[in-house]
């Protein structure tokens, strides 16, 4: 195998948070080498992944966008050709495309203690040949979930089906639904955008759901958002827009924490207004659970509820009983006629990319390790990974964490150190999950994710403005950290116990 190519910093991902590690990396530590390694052949992740119809964001736009670039388009809810095309060009404004190897497809990284290097094994995917880089630092941008697949259940009698199966992971070019009888499996950010958008063509849609969702409308353009950039410079008016967005939402998500019957009612309320007089909202939209216990579905201009008012779309909630040649029998009795069936039923997690980290050879188990500041592993040196907020935007998070990172590098170079260490707490267990979120998705996935502990630095709290004061603000030295340099004593620990810096 020939030589590794060597780099100060090695970002895994060239999505939305990838490029915006790199371009903050290059402004902050100018001096840094870095490289982005990228399976796919495209710059934009997420975004240019998914192509299903109507595929947009799920938060503001003046929050999802760089805050060192800011978003300029019209609407605050954008969909997922301009995100792509926003993500691309600010790559290439800020020059980092040229730093993007693609078709690497990262397999593995160990920590080499001697050297204070990961060596990290990459498949090039065209050819499956395997070279490998070293690093000072490794940061993963990958996200959260499996690129290859989605989240797909087997359905009851699914082979008796004589249509067509879709999963919007793997939407397929081709697919032509107009006229036809389109049925969307389920009930979250997904189903809610799919079925106005075919709404359009086919003959008619239906949302089939075994448990509602909380679904709320949002202006997809913000009337302060056209009228501010006239009157005051734009840097102003992009300051102003993202922190109105960022406190709106902080706002909305606290009230409905601590006051659920009443953003209960709130939501109940919107829906009444929007759906036609005599609607069943209760059947249909009357959740189980608390909202934010699931992320809230927001429709832009409320076109959920034009498609159904229209008449063109559907709703119900039931239970599938099994599938027939030609629909799908429910356990209510009553029969739903497809021609296409999309099984819109979520994504299936991969921490890390599924990627295997090992200490000096020795493999570390994600699922048993602890979370410092949810962004760092206790014990694992000079790593880092981006994992977004659930009841927010990713960015705001993504950008937190990459700007932590640079103030880290810049501390060790300044010290005289080459290794931050995070270390568990000694006085109480870590015995809280990463995500404290009642999805699927995540339920599915919780042992593969590190722990958290019971208070910060090794916990957090999907809270922005917290997150500022610990994340950004906060002492780089905390009780959670350990700087050193040569070859530790806990370099072996994936427990991180702690020493004082030698």
């Amino acid at each position: 195998m020939p030589d590794a190519t060597h780099v100060d910093v090695l970002i895994v991902g060239a999505g939305l948070s990838g490029i915006g590690a790199a371009c903050l990396l290059k402004q902050e530590c100018p001096g840094k080498t870095f490289a982005i390694l990228e399976a796919r052949q495209v710059i934009g992740g997420t975004w240019d992944l998914f192509r299903y119809p109507g595929v947009r964001s799920d938060s503001s736009m003046f929050t999802l966008g760089y805050s060192f670039r800011p978003w300029t388009g019209s609407r605050s809810i954008a969909d997922g050709a301009s995100i792509r095309q926003y993500v691309q060009d600010t790559a290439r404004e800020l020059g980092v495309d040229r730093s993007v190897r693609f078709g690497h497809r990262v397999l593995s990284a160990d920590w080499e203690g001697e050297d204070a290097r990961w060596t990290v094994s990459v498949e090039l995917v065209d050819t499956g040949a395997t070279v490998r880089f070293t690093c000072n630092w490794l940061s993963v941008c990958s996200g959260y979930y499996d690129y290859s697949a989605g989240h797909r259940p087997e359905l009851p009698g699914e082979q008796n089906f004589r249509g067509t199966f879709v999963h919007p992971q793997q939407w397929p070019a081709d697919l032509d639904w107009s006229g036809r009888r389109v049925v969307v499996v389920g009930s979250g950010a997904t189903a809610v955008t799919l079925v106005p958008s075919l709404a359009q063509l086919a003959e008619h849609v239906t949302m089939l759901q075994r448990t509602p969702g909380y679904i709320v409308s949002q202006p997809a353009v913000d009337p302060l958002g056209e009228k501010l950039p006239r009157v005051v410079p734009a840097r102003v008016a992009h300051s102003v827009l993202r922190w109105k967005s960022i406190l709106a939402g902080v706002a909305s998500y606290q009230f409905a924490r601590r006051r659920p019957a009443a953003m209960k009612a709130l939501i109940r309320k919107g829906l009444q207004q929007a759906l036609p007089n005599g609607y069943d909202v209760d059947a249909n939209f009357s959740p189980p659970y608390d909202p934010w216990d699931q992320r809230l579905c927001l429709v832009p201009d409320g076109d959920l509820f034009q498609a159904l008012s229209s008449g063109h779309a559907d709703v119900v909630t039931d239970q599938i009983e099994t599938f027939t040649p030609h629909g799908i029998r429910l356990r209510s009795g009553r029969e739903l006629a497809a021609d296409i069936v999309i099984t819109a039923t979520g994504l299936t997690m991969l921490p890390i990319g599924g990627m295997k980290l090992s200490l000096d050879g020795k493999p570390i188990d994600l699922g048993r390790t602890v979370a410092y500041k949810g962004m760092m592993l206790c014990g694992v040196p000079n790593f880092n990974l981006v994992v977004g907020y659930t009841n927010s935007s990713w960015t705001l998070k993504a950008d937190l964490v990459s700007r932590y990172v640079t103030r880290l590098i810049k501390y060790l170079d300044r010290h005289g150190y080459d290794r931050a260490t995070p270390q568990p707490p000694t006085d109480e267990p870590a015995d809280q999950p990463f995500m404290d979120f009642q999805a699927g998705y995540v339920q599915r996935a919780l042992d593969q994710l590190p722990r958290q502990g019971r208070r910060a630095p090794w916990r957090l709290y999907q809270n922005y403005l917290r997150d500022v004061v610990l994340i950004r603000r906060g002492r780089l030295q905390d009780e959670g950290m350990l700087f050193s340099r040569g070859r530790p004593a806990t370099a072996l620990a994936a427990a991180g116990e702690r020493t004082d810096p030698s």
